[in-house]
């Protein structure tokens, strides 16, 4: 007879089954874990044990702890997959996070060069348009240089031509006079002369 409060064995197979009522039935207790199936024999395990000499209820009690134990062993195989399959799924996380940061970063790295390379073009674009403006203001500057310069020279020219024609005025004036002062000197004379015969 099945003594009263037997464990029930693990698994959907089994479920609601007392152990004594699987031993007397001869099944096999199966247990999965880690991918791996163990198969416990309980009803050679307890035939083993009367012809050792041991009662029924003793031979079911071992068999009772024998599931218990090889259930504890393979909840902690059990629970230690799983911890493996954690750190795995963790490793492929961190894999997949890194090789998004790497490529946000070099994402990034890509703006900031094109941004770099966009402000020197535009800073040689500036730099050409300053010196074109520059060499257009100072070519403008040497174009009223040069007419300032011809300017003056035609003004000194004309002040040239203007000195020299005063001049030549004041020389014609002069020789006017002079010839007037030999012409009236010479009258003179003459006239002293006449006066001085009489």
């Amino acid at each position: 007879m099945a003594r009263a409060g037997a464990r029930p064995l693990p698994g959907p197979r089994w479920a609601g089954r007392p152990v004594a009522d699987c031993l007397r039935g001869g099944s096999a207790v199966e247990f999965l874990a880690m991918s791996e199936a163990l198969a416990f024999d309980s009803h050679q395990f307890v035939k083993h044990l009367t012809d050792s000499g041991f009662t029924e209820e003793q031979a079911e009690a071992l068999a009772t702890e024998q599931v218990a134990l090889l259930t504890s062993n393979l909840a902690t195989k059990a629970e230690l997959a799983l911890v493996q399959r954690e750190i795995e799924a963790l490793r492929q996380e961190t894999k997949a996070n890194i090789e998004t940061l790497r490529q946000e970063t070099k994402a990034e790295l890509a703006l900031v060069q094109r941004e770099i390379e966009a402000l020197r073009q535009e800073t040689k674009a500036n730099i050409e348009t300053l010196r074109q403006e520059t060499k257009a203001e100072l070519a403008l500057v040497q174009r009223e240089i040069e007419a300032l310069r011809q300017e003056t020279k035609a003004n000194i020219e004309a002040l040239r031509q203007e000195t020299k024609a005063a001049i030549e005025g004041l020389k014609s004036d002069l020789l006017k006079w002079l010839f007037g002062a030999l012409i009236a000197q010479g009258g003179l004379i003459v006239a002293l002369m006449k006066l001085f015969a009489l």
